[in-house]
């Protein structure tokens, strides 16, 4: 009985995740959930009471998916070129399988930017634990001097922009061609970490 209740729920988290990353909370419909999920919307009423409680079971899920193991690579004793290899990689992984993440996470930040932030705390992404690695790795000479905010906000805009102007992209780079732009994203992770670790090296 657990193991059938457990299934159901998986599928209405997975209909829900697809749904809302492609339409937000606004336009999402319970009803497409059900349908997406392949069940009456009774059923998914029964595992989700409403609408809220189910995105923010989805928007945690999101964004549990990349936190906890940035966090750990940040915590790895290895050099600090490695962990910024390691934490494009990551994020690279995250946002391939879910290319719509990051318009979906902007759109919900301006709609209700204190459920991310809350969210963000609950995974233990500490930006003054950040700091602090950029820091030390600066003290050894790993790299060079910088702010550290700087260093975070261009590899997350390196790794993210593409991805928010993917229509974009798709259209005028490579004429909407399918395998093309799958191609070029796939060749992102060389080129941002190409990219980053030739500016930050000592």
């Amino acid at each position: 009985m657990n193991a059938k209740k457990d299934n159901t729920e998986d599928k209405i988290l997975d209909a829900a995740q697809d749904v809302f990353i492609k339409k937000g909370m606004d336009g999402a419909r319970m009803q497409e959930i059900a349908d997406e999920a392949g069940i009456n919307k009774a059923l998914l009423h029964y595992y989700f009471r409403s609408k809220e409680k189910l995105f923010d079971a989805i928007f945690g899920r999101l964004i549990g998916l990349a936190f906890p193991r940035i966090g750990r690579v940040l915590q790895e004793d290895i050099p600090f070129v490695e962990k910024v290899e390691h934490v494009v990689d990551t994020y690279m992984d995250l946002l391939l399988k879910h290319p719509y993440l990051p318009a979906f996470i902007i759109k919900e930040m301006n709609r209700d930017r204190s459920l991310f932030f809350k969210l963000i705390e609950k995974y233990g992404f500490n930006l003054e634990f950040l700091f602090a690695i950029v820091q030390e790795a600066m003290d050894r000479n790993e790299i060079v001097r910088m702010k550290p905010e700087h260093l975070l906000v261009n590899v997350i805009g390196l790794c993210v922009f593409p991805f928010a102007v993917k229509p974009v992209i798709s259209h005028v780079a490579f004429d909407d061609d399918k395998k093309a732009t799958q191609a070029f994203y796939e060749e992102r992770r060389v080129e941002i970490k190409r990219f980053v670790i030739r500016a930050i090296q000592a």
